[in-house]
């Protein structure tokens, strides 16, 4: 039987083959219960171009007192700081790579987010 976290990675392995397959830079996430992070990472895939989580300091105080980087307005606020991000790194389109997460409530809430912000997936 195979563990939650090999279910996931099981599912995002064939993502990211087709990803690798298109030579174009990748949007990943990453969600933990208390945050979520997500990197711009170059076609080739050797580089982080950019990124952005809850974790940052940053962020947590614009979050509030709470910091809680664990909710879909959090999420928001992330994919919005990552298009940025990687708009000034010179990155406009992005394959979005969700990791083997459902594409639901945090991870649906990052990527329209990061899509509003300017960035094409």
């Amino acid at each position: 039987m195979m563990t939650k976290k090999e279910q996931r990675l099981r599912r995002a392995r064939q993502t990211r083959i087709r990803i690798a397959q298109q030579v174009v830079a990748r949007l990943t996430v990453n969600r933990t219960n208390l945050h979520i992070y997500a990197s711009v990472i170059s076609g080739c895939g050797t580089k982080v171009l950019a990124s952005a989580s809850t974790a940052e300091a940053e962020v947590r105080t614009a979050l509030g007192a709470a910091g809680k980087g664990g909710n879909a307005a959090a999420a928001a606020v992330i994919g919005k700081r990552i298009a940025e991000k990687a708009k000034a790194a010179g990155v406009e389109k992005v394959a979005f790579d969700r990791a083997g997460f459902a594409y639901h409530g945090r991870v649906k809430a990052l990527a329209e987010a990061a899509r509003e912000a300017g960035l094409q997936f």
